[in-house]
């Protein structure tokens, strides 16, 4: 049995100010390339890590476009929800977004939380599970998110999680999950996304975690710019084995991505991180404004006026729902 696996498409109908080409045709063309690469692999299962779309509202016009993209894959396409796709967090709004739309006309399929799914191939049987993304991934128990048990009695057992899993900790403000967490009995290969920077392929005892890196680059960190797409083509017979394919029509960093931003990403991570820790050396976090934090955010990201105001709308809504509730 053979699977290519790929993640975080981050598919938009604009291009990130950080880029200096058509993101939207850049885009089609590396998943031209990942079809052309599962034909030549003659793969059985196309896998994707979650953040298939840059927002769960994207216009029908550049949904109707990718999803005709994914039609021409000749196998089953399976994916889980990313942070992107789903609102507000909660993957039980799947059903109100795009990627539900396309699980529901049958061009993906999509594997909800408890999902067990048997594929089968030339013999070999594989069990296949996700964790979409949700608020609690990567501030609970690991083994809740990133272990399964092979209910199946399968010969494999695959695990999808689009969570911020890394090879070394990250700031303790950004919650994340050590690889070295995440190894079970159960899960022969644990595959993730979110993290676009992705790592190398990760063994233990036969066991294996995999991040290829986001098949999009929609910021221009020094990372992205040294980095490049690539999927994951997995054989299982007898043993594991695993290679990383890097995409031959992907230009560099250099090529695609503007560096004047650099300085200014920068600086504006900076100020952020400064906040932050105003905020978290405060003594009464319940006389915090959410207002007063939105407005400070929004000044040092440079957001944009009518999205600070939609910001504010929404909490005042909230707000008013909740004093309704407790009167």
């Amino acid at each position: 049995m053979r699977i290519l696996y790929f993640t975080d498409t981050h598919i938009r109908g604009t291009t990130p100010r950080s880029r200096t080409d058509d993101f939207l045709a850049t885009l089609r063309e590396k998943i031209e390339e990942v079809i052309e690469i599962a034909d030549k692999e003659q793969v059985d299962y196309v896998l994707h890590g979650g953040d298939v779309f840059d927002r769960p509202n994207l216009s029908p016009a550049v949904v109707r476009e990718f999803a005709a993209l994914f039609r021409k894959l000749n196998v089953p396409i399976y994916t889980i929800a990313g942070n992107h796709d789903i609102y507000g967090h909660n993957p039980q709004t799947i059903d109100r977004t795009m990627l539900g739309l396309l699980d529901a006309f049958g061009t993906v399929r999509l594997l909800h939380e408890g999902d067990r799914v048997k594929l089968h191939q030339n013999g070999i049987t594989v069990q296949l599970s996700g964790m979409p993304f949700h608020y609690d991934l990567d501030k609970r128990d690991v083994a809740l998110d990133y272990q399964v048990k092979n209910e199946m009695n399968a010969d494999y057992c695959i695990h999808m999680v689009h969570g911020m899993l890394v090879e070394r900790a990250l700031p303790e403000s950004v919650p994340h999950t050590l690889v070295h967490e995440t190894w079970c009995e159960d899960v022969d290969v644990l595959l993730t996304g979110h993290y676009h920077a992705g790592f190398p392929i990760q063994e233990r005892a036969g066991k294996y975690v995999v991040n290829p890196g986001a098949l999009a680059r929609i910021n221009n960190h020094p990372s992205e710019m040294k980095r490049m797409p690539q999927v994951a083509v997995l054989q299982f017979d007898n043993e594991i084995n695993i290679n990383f394919i890097r995409l031959q029509k992907a230009k560099t960093g250099a090529d695609i991505l503007d560096r004047s931003y650099l300085e200014k990403a920068a600086y504006q991570e900076e100020r952020l991180a400064e906040f932050i820790q105003q905020v978290r050396s405060g003594t009464d976090f319940e006389e915090i404004d959410i207002r007063e934090i939105i407005l400070q955010i929004s000044g040092a990201e440079n957001v944009e006026e009518e999205v600070r105001m939609e910001a504010m709308r929404r909490i005042a809504v909230e707000q008013e729902k909740e004093e309704a509730s407790s009167n």
